[in-house]
């Protein structure tokens, strides 16, 4: 026989605040704390937070050129090309935030563009790792999918990671334009792209402004498509 066992909130029992003790520090309102934090803690957050700064400081300089990659992108998209975006970790989230932004939408509807995140299939990813080595997991897609015209973005915080490099490297053979998007430069990434976006802050910092760069990409790429749908739009209005 089965017994199913039930736990009602009121059979919990009840979880006390803690208390300010040595090394730690009731909330900056003054008000009873729920929790206590640290004064280390709390100092860990400003300084996390005042090196955000250095990062967007270094993509306003770079501006024109996140601009310039938005409307090239929408482009080759409606010229039939792809988008391929390749990282690892915390960067191939970042890769496949753009590409859900693509494949859907970012802002406001239009028809869906296509483009790829190499990480994402884990079959293949695990089965080329398995019998190539994880240096060859993105040259062999870029390899399989990538065509003429086509445009690979590579994300990586330290510009350094020879399976980008390899995938770099393929797309160069195959005249797929490649562009990186790392953090401080001079990297061997970003020398080895077509292009490059180079945020010149720390690791964590510089994550947090690719997806920042990431978005603005977004914003001139939708820009570009709404100009264009109106230029084909007046066009027909003039032939009709």
């Amino acid at each position: 026989m089965t017994t199913e066992w039930s736990l009602r909130e009121a059979e919990l029992p009840p979880l006390h605040p803690l208390e300010p003790g040595p090394g730690l520090e009731p909330r900056a309102d003054g008000s009873d704390p729920d929790f206590a934090v640290s004064a280390a803690s709390r100092e860990a957050v400003r300084i996390h937070l005042e090196n955000v700064l250095p990062a967007l400081r270094s993509l306003e300089n770079q501006a024109d050129r996140l601009a310039a990659w938005g409307v090239e992108l929408a482009h080759r998209l409606l010229g039939g090309q792809r988008l391929l975006a390749a990282g690892n970790g915390g960067s191939a989230a970042e890769a496949q935030h753009l590409t859900a932004e693509l494949v859907g939408k970012f802002d406001g509807e239009r028809v869906p563009f296509s483009a790829i995140s190499l990480h994402a299939e884990s079959s293949a990813v695990t089965a080329i790792a398995n019998d190539y080595g994880y240096a060859e997991l993105f040259a062999r897609q870029v390899r399989a999918h990538g065509r003429s015209g086509d445009i690979l973005l590579l994300l990586s915080t330290s510009g350094k990671s020879p399976n980008l490099l390899r995938a770099a490297e393929a797309a160069a053979r195959l005249n797929v334009t490649t562009w990186a998007l790392t953090g401080p430069g001079p990297n061997p990434l970003a020398s080895c792209c077509d292009d490059a976006v180079v945020i010149n802050a720390l690791s964590a910092n510089a994550q947090e402004g690719h997806l920042i760069a990431l978005h603005a990409i977004c914003r001139s790429f939708e820009a570009e498509i709404a100009r264009k749908d109106r230029t084909a739009a007046g066009s027909e209005d003039d032939q009709g």
